[in-house]
C-alpha cells in the first residue's frame, strides 16, 4: 500500500420489522436509501453505525450480524452492511432524511439507490454467512431492474 493511499469506510443498516426493512429518503437528493455513511476517525464500527442511523433516523439500534462487505473500488470505497435491531429512540424526519417506509425487498421504491437495492436482496436470501463482492457500478447510475438478482456467496 501507498503512504498516501487513502480510502472511505462506509457502515449501513438493515433494519427490519420481520419481512420488511427501513428505508429513508435523503432529503439532497430525493433517493430511498438504508441508514448509514461513513465513518469518522476514531470511531469503531459499531459506534459509527449507531450514530449514523441517530443522525438519520432518531433510532438507537443495535448490530446482530453482519450482512456483506461490499468494495466499491471506482469510489476508494469499502461498505459494510449490518442487520440491526432497534433499541429505543423515535422514528421522525431529520437534517437528513424526509421520510421513511418499511418495504419488501421485491417492493423497494423505484428511486432506492441501486447499491442499497442490491444488499437488501442479499439479506433476503437469509443466508448467515456474509456475502464479500464488487459494486462497480457508478453510485447513483439508476438500472433498469433495481432489484438484482441474488449475488454469489463468498464464504
Amino acid at each position: 500500500m501507498t503512504p498516501d493511499a487513502r480510502f472511505r469506510i462506509g457502515v449501513f443498516a438493515l433494519i427490519d420489522d420481520g419481512d420488511r426493512v427501513l428505508l429513508a429518503r435523503r432529503r439532497d437528493s430525493g433517493w430511498w436509501n438504508l441508514p448509514g455513511g461513513g465513518m469518522e476517525l476514531g470511531e469503531t464500527v459499531d459506534e459509527a453505525l449507531a450514530r449514523e442511523v441517530a443522525e438519520e433516523t432518531g433510532l438507537q439500534v443495535r448490530v446482530d450480524r453482519l450482512v456483506g462487505v461490499y468494495s466499491k473500488p471506482q469510489a476508494d470505497e469499502v461498505v459494510l452492511t449490518f442487520a440491526c435491531s432497534v433499541q429505543g429512540g423515535t422514528l421522525a424526519p431529520t437534517e437528513e432524511s424526509s421520510e421513511f417506509g418499511w418495504y419488501a425487498p421485491a417492493a423497494v421504491p423505484e428511486r432506492t439507490l441501486p447499491k442499497h437495492a442490491e444488499r437488501i436482496v442479499d439479506w433476503a436470501g437469509h443466508v448467515r454467512e456474509a456475502i464479500v463482492k464488487a459494486q462497480r457500478a457508478p453510485t447513483l447510475r439508476y438500472e433498469a431492474d433495481p432489484h438484482p438478482l441474488p449475488s454469489s456467496r463468498v464464504r
